[in-house]
């Protein structure tokens, strides 16, 4: 260590033998020298490594010590008049002395951690930027920050790949030539709140081409000025397997209620071709143009009742009912809460997966939560049990509800009821969706309530090309048969 180090560190263990030492050399010198030779004011020295390093308290001390030891060894005689003045004197200076080093060193330690803590924060604050440029890069999200007139400042990659730019042509651009329904967010104002919200809009690239975006921002202010922060995420596909699931669940919705329709016309048919066979058999009215007409008609309605309507379990697969009801929590969870009905949710553990088409379930699902929402309306204990369990070879789910039974349960699964709140052709259509792969819809009467049974095949027993057979021949054998 620097021998002067000392008086700017104040390092206690160093300092005090080396002024230690200064001092007995000082007395040493002081006591071998003429008395003409006063050499008190050396002490100076060492009250420099003693300011540095000791407390004020003890700095007094020294310095009563080293105007002890100059008096005694000075050539002046000692008195009250000239002595005094003379000791006070001594003690100031080195009082003083040490005390300036004291406050060097307290005013040097603390700026040098302040700098040590602006350096610590500079470098996490580096750091932070770093993890944060790499993440803002890495992301397939694109995001971007934009002035307030909207001038794009900042974008990742993502943000070029997705407007159809190259890199770095995004930023000094108006943000509303590829978002404008951005144009409807209120102009950002220092004055004004932050606000964060999300919105799904039409976002169009650089070459013309529309696609659905979901954009989350934000505004925030900063010495700059206020700014926007977004991050934009191209859901044109999420779009499009949405409208193709529901356009193959409207169609197979179609075909059921075709069916059903198909079903009361044979019905309708039969009975109009037995009057017209009684009385073809009378024979009075064989010359009738008008009668032959009407048999021609009936012909062509038959045949049109019996077009092959079959269901097609091509979208069928492997589900996993846990997973699948608790999607329906979230969807069902808020308006069961809004109509004060309570929920309970009991899913066996390690159920199987099961063979299903999972959009046609869902709606089965939420058919029946909503039939159990509308029961228990007017009710004053609502409360609705979904009960999940593993049974046999498959799995069962029950929908218990208190909302006080069904009158006619024999008639529940029937097409077209007239007391029903829609078409009546919920229920009907719940089982057909079940029965198209394998699964089954019934009632079980319930004291104060009503209970819907779904039964599910478990998907490891068969292969789907059996199970594709079965159904279709299934649905074949039922559909020719009176609906029950």
């Amino acid at each position: 260590m620097p021998f002067f180090s000392i008086f700017i560190w104040g390092k206690r263990r160093s300092a005090l033998p080396v002024t230690a030492l200064m001092i007995g050399v000082i007395v040493v010198i002081d006591s071998h020298t003429t008395a003409e030779i006063p050499l008190g004011f050396l002490y100076l020295v060492p009250m420099l490594g003693v300011g540095a390093s000791l407390t004020r308290w003890e700095i007094a001390v020294v310095a009563s010590i080293c105007a002890w030891l100059a008096e005694s060894y000075d050539a002046f005689p000692w008195g009250p008049n000239t002595g005094l003045p003379r000791d006070v004197l001594y003690f100031a200076a080195f009082f003083s002395m040490g005390l300036f080093m004291h406050e060097v060193t307290r005013s040097r330690k603390l700026s040098a951690r302040h700098m040590r803590e602006l350096e610590a924060e500079m470098t996490a604050r580096r750091d932070a930027e770093e993890q944060l440029k790499v993440l803002v890069d890495s992301s397939p999200a694109a995001i971007i920050t934009t002035s307030s007139s909207g001038c794009v400042l900042l974008a990742n990659d993502a943000a070029d790949r997705l407007f159809g730019l190259e890199h770095g042509k995004l930023p000094g651009r108006p943000i509303r030539e590829f978002l404008p329904s951005l144009i409807n967010v209120p102009s950002v104002d220092s004055s004004r709140q932050a606000f964060r919200t999300a919105m799904q809009c039409r976002g169009r690239k650089a070459d013309g081409e529309v696609f659905q975006a979901d954009v989350w921002f934000s505004t925030y202010v900063t010495s700059a000025g206020p700014r926007l922060a977004a991050m934009v995420l191209d859901t044109s596909e999420d779009l499009r397997i949405h409208e193709e699931s529901s356009f193959h669940q409207m169609l197979a919705s179609s075909r059921i209620m075709v069916a059903a329709v198909s079903h009361e016309i044979r019905n309708v048919c039969g009975a109009i071709a037995l009057v017209h066979e009684n009385l073809t058999r009378s024979k009075k009215l064989t010359e009738n143009k008008d009668f032959e007409t009407l048999g021609t008609l009936i012909l062509a309605l038959e045949r049109i009742a019996a077009m092959d309507l079959r269901q097609s379990a091509s979208q069928a697969a492997r589900v996993e009912v846990p997973p699948l009801l608790d999607e329906l929590r979230i969807v069902m969870e808020s308006s069961l809460r809004d109509h004060g009905i309570i929920s309970r949710w009991e899913i066996e553990d390690n159920l199987p997966p099961v063979w299903a088409d999972r959009q046609s379930l869902m709606q089965v699902f939420l058919n029946l939560t909503k039939n159990s929402e509308r029961a228990m309306k007017d009710k004053e204990q609502r409360e609705l049990n979904v009960i999940a369990q593993g049974e046999g070879s498959g799995v069962t789910i029950r929908f218990r509800d208190t909302g006080g039974g069904v009158a006619h349960p024999e008639r529940l699964f029937h097409p077209f009821q007239l007391e029903a709140q829609s078409t009546g052709l919920g229920l009907y259509l719940s089982r057909a969706f079940m029965r198209s792969f394998k699964g089954d819809l019934h009632y079980e009467p319930t004291t104060g309530g009503s209970t819907f049974v779904v039964k599910l095949s478990a998907a490891m027993l068969e292969s789907k090309n059996d199970n594709y057979e079965q159904q279709n021949s299934g649905v074949a054998d039922r559909r020719s048969q009176p609906v029950p």
